[in-house]
């Protein structure tokens, strides 16, 4: 008997995350998933009226592509990939890979290539199509919560099957802070950095890109972040564990960056120009989810957080800056986590972790929850 929350997620989506409607082309990426959610996925676009088309890949078997792939497989998945990209409407990709790690031994420089030759097509998805990508409930994610099996999947569906609708409404003014913003400044414990987002605009992630969710963000002008963050959270990237990361900036590029595997980090920033300059700053808000599990869909949505993305933007509320690298580092403010404070224009908008603002009190966890 399949497990009646598979159907409630997959409609979810379907109908809402990605607006699945007749005769709409649906690739769905599924990594490690259970093949009864992969039915129920199939069912619920045809329910829609979409044309399904499916792909089930494992990571075990990804690993071992990466791990002596060359410029040409590489080209040649591009080319492939982006034949198909451009034929579909709708692209729902879910990930549920039972080691975060299995990449951690594939050369870094292969990683790279590979990363930089493909990312036009994660461009034309996400610029030309309707998406939407979320993890599966694993007992690695499980662990990396600090929670049994059992009770990280319970968490897991509350908060992917939460009334997103609902919660938009209370993401508005936030949003029409930041398109009429300039001047943000952060600071905090090894903290103090500032830039401008005049011009920029910022958009609210409401369940229809990424789930869960629940941020709005924007992206610094290019050249015009100046001083240091330091983050207090774990980040995965390629495979790579990275604590206390800090970055240092001048005329918006990294012109520092330590961590407890500095020389990785800095491998990594040296992917191309565009890795060391900055493309996303969001504020995250989701009132279900309070620690880090090193798993970003789950960290960037952190109450009470931010995080600061070398690498690539996004052409809605971008700044222009190009790479293979998109990076999202996350930083708690709450007082558990050090505090901290966000301004915009010399107002202070959040004090460790919490709006001040009255049109923005309803982001606080205890509205946010009221409204779920």
């Amino acid at each position: 008997m399949t497990d009646p929350r598979f159907k409630k997620l997959a409609d979810l989506l379907v109908n809402y995350s990605t607006k699945v409607g007749k005769g709409d082309v649906v690739l769905m990426e599924m990594i490690d998933i259970p093949d009864d959610f992969c039915v129920e996925m199939l069912r619920s676009v045809r329910r829609a009226g979409g044309v399904p088309m499916i792909e089930v890949k494992h990571s075990r078997v990804a690993r071992e592509l990466l791990r002596e792939t060359d410029e040409r497989q590489a080209s040649l998945a591009r080319d492939v990939e982006m034949h198909r990209m451009k034929r579909v409407d709708a692209y729902i990709a879910m990930r549920g890979s039972f080691n975060t790690s299995e990449t951690s031994d594939v050369p870094s420089d292969l990683m790279a290539m590979y990363s930089k030759t493909l990312r036009p097509v994660l461009n034309y998805r996400v610029n030309k199509t309707r998406w939407c990508v979320l993890r599966w409930p694993t007992p690695s994610m499980a662990q990396a919560a600090g929670m049994s099996t059992e009770a990280f999947e319970d968490f897991y569906f509350d908060v992917c099957t939460m009334d997103y609708a609902r919660m938009a409404r209370a993401m508005a003014p936030l949003e029409r802070r930041m398109v009429s913003a300039d001047r943000v400044v952060l600071k905090g414990p090894g903290t103090d950095l500032r830039f401008s987002i005049r011009g920029i605009g910022a958009k609210m992630c409401k369940g229809d890109r990424n789930i869960p969710d629940g941020e709005v963000f924007s992206c610094p002008v290019k050249n015009s972040v100046e001083g240091v963050i330091q983050f207090n959270t774990p980040t995965i990237y390629s495979g790579t564990r990275f604590e206390n990361v800090r970055l240092e900036f001048r005329e918006g590029k990294i012109t520092g960056a330590s961590s407890s595997q500095t020389k990785r980090l800095n491998e990594i920033l040296d992917t191309d120009p565009g890795a060391r300059y900055v493309g996303e700053f969001s504020l995250g808000f989701n009132p279900y989810i309070m620690n880090p599990m090193c798993d970003i869909l789950f960290d960037e949505k952190i109450a009470g957080s931010l995080h600061f993305t070398p690498g690539q933007a996004y052409e809605d509320c971008g700044n222009g800056n190009r790479s293979a690298i998109h990076w999202d580092m996350v930083l708690i403010q709450r007082p558990e986590w050090g505090g901290g404070e966000v301004w915009f224009d010399g107002k202070l908008i959040r004090k460790n972790g919490v709006f001040l603002p009255k049109d923005l009190l309803g982001l606080n966890p205890e509205k946010l929850k009221s409204r779920a």
